[in-house]
């Protein structure tokens, strides 16, 4: 059964009703309904392609947010062989929100880490919704060290509504291991591509996505809060959210244009959960070329070049 979107309700009355026509043709084996139901499909496709050519920025929340959209596991599991999962922080436990190990992507291996946000009840809890707790932080710290080691490449995918904010956590420094984490991006002598999948969210994303090459696919979001938490502060009123998403300039479209994310990666028509396949094969391809156009750069420059590309965020037309 398809999950809508709320701005998708009027595409559900039409599929439903196409649907619902082949459902009366399977058990009248008598009715010839193709007609009727080719000529609604073509009317939901070109509703489809006018809903999604025009999405507000909250809408692209609602997007990226998308109960069936793949996940970090659905990457990992279509994109890499020999994927060899690497758990615990060596410290205090396994943050299963963080999933991580050695891969190879093609011919090329890599160390991938990514969020997991699970994708029924139970993984969810499991997965804690993908909101990184310290020692998951710390997991993908010690994670990079051993990439940075043996030289090899750093892929994180990024997929969270951000670090997990509760009592034990900030126990456990989860400021400061944010900040390690993002301290551990910035110091890496393997080049690091990251790929926003869904969300990224403040700090949790940062930590992972202090790139040299940050990737978005094209109905994902990045932001340093989430609308409803902005909304909540400027206007004490989270139903405000529609304006605080254009405010927050949180699209992949916005942050190209502001220099914060490099490539973006278009989805099939609908978004990713419409076509999960085709959406990870994109981001496959998307990851590989990344790839390829850092190999061959040395580790001092690729360290130099990250650094640079991010104190220089912001600073665009400032001189005039």
């Amino acid at each position: 059964m398809k999950n809508y979107l709320e701005f998708e309700k009027p595409l559900a009355e039409i599929e439903g009703k196409a649907e619902e026509l082949r459902a009366m043709a399977r058990t009248n084996t008598g009715m010839d309904i193709e007609k009727e139901a080719a000529a609604l499909d073509k009317k939901a496709g070109d509703l489809l392609k006018s809903l999604y050519g025009n999405l507000s920025a909250w809408q692209k929340c609602q997007v990226a947010r998308h109960p069936d959209r793949p996940h970090c596991k659905s990457y990992i599991e279509t994109l890499f062989t020999e994927y060899t999962p690497l758990a615990g922080d060596r410290n205090f436990a396994d943050d299963h929100s963080v999933m991580g190990g050695l891969a190879r992507l093609g011919d090329q291996a890599v160390m991938v880490i990514g969020h997991e946000k699970g994708n029924d009840t139970k993984s969810r809890i499991e997965r804690n919704f993908g909101m990184a707790r310290p020692e998951g932080y710390r997991k993908a710290i010690r994670l990079m060290e051993l990439a940075d080691r043996f030289g090899v490449p750093v892929v994180t995918i990024v997929d969270t509504p951000g670090a997990y904010p509760g009592k034990g956590a900030e126990e456990r420094g989860q400021s400061e291991a944010i900040a390690r984490a993002t301290e551990k991006c910035l110091a890496l002598k393997v080049p690091l591509v990251t790929v926003i999948i869904g969300e990224g969210g403040s700090g949790g994303a940062v930590a992972f996505a202090t790139a040299n090459r940050v990737l978005m696919l094209e109905h994902s979001i990045y932001s340093v809060i989430s609308p409803e938490g902005c909304a909540s502060i400027l206007w004490k009123n989270a139903e405000k959210m529609r304006e605080a998403a254009e405010a927050l300039r949180l699209t992949a479209q916005n942050l190209k244009e502001l220099g914060v994310c490099d490539t973006i990666v278009k989805e099939p028509l609908g978004g990713a959960h419409r076509d999960a396949p085709a959406a990870i094969d994109a981001v496959g391809k998307a990851i590989r070329k990344a790839l390829a156009d850092l190999a061959g750069t040395d580790g001092l420059d690729l360290r130099n070049n990250r650094r640079k590309k991010y104190l220089g965020i912001g600073s665009k037309g400032l001189a005039a």
